[in-house]
């Protein structure tokens, strides 16, 4: 199911596996996958997680993994402009690698004609209730942006823990809007939900 903000003039298209040219190859179960148009050419955006997924032919080491991959089209040719792996590998409890729902978003905040797109999940191989990790990671072109931390879980009435992030020197040194909006995104998306 695709979600997605956008402005006005970025055109977004939902696409559905069969949309997908065969020349594409992904990893894992479609998440998020569109199409958009921009000042700087067309696009195709695929965001999948596999699940999780047991190793050594049993559950008891199993592990999580997410992909995004972003092909830009040019005279019907698709080329990689970047691609995001990450994962929760050779778990012995719960392994999770999931991205969080309604953050995927094609943006131009910036107005350079250069569209960003932003994606948010978390990541974690716990038995117990402890924070999670967390990211954005967002691509501007093929320039890449991210902040890392934790989520914030209850432990008891009135404790939490976790919350804390840290933005890249990309976000850093980026323009203001960049960093706004990633801190919005963030604080809505801090607590987990069980």
């Amino acid at each position: 199911m695709l979600s997605q903000i956008c402005l006005a003039q970025i055109k977004v298209t939902p696409l559905y596996k069969k949309d997908i040219p065969p020349t594409i190859h992904f990893d894992g179960r479609i998440v998020n996958a569109a199409r958009f148009s921009y000042k700087d050419g067309e696009h195709i955006i695929i965001v999948t997680e596999t699940g999780i997924v047991n190793l050594k032919g049993d559950d008891s080491f199993r592990k999580a993994d997410l992909y995004a991959y972003q092909y830009k089209i040019s005279n019907g040719a698709f080329t990689l402009n970047w691609q995001l792996h990450d994962f929760s590998g050779d778990c012995g409890v719960d392994p999770k690698a999931e991205y969080i729902p309604n953050t995927f978003a094609v943006t131009d905040l910036d107005n350079n004609g250069v569209a960003e797109v932003w994606l948010m999940y978390s990541t974690a191989c716990r038995g117990d209730v402890s924070p999670a990790n967390m990211k954005i990671i967002m691509h501007e072109g093929i320039k890449k942006y991210a902040v890392r931390g934790t989520n914030k879980v209850k432990v008891s009435d009135k404790e939490f823990y976790g919350g804390k992030y840290i933005f890249d020197d990309a976000f850093n040194a980026g323009p203001k809007a960049f960093k706004d909006y990633a801190l919005k995104l963030w604080n809505k998306n801090l607590m987990e939900k069980w």
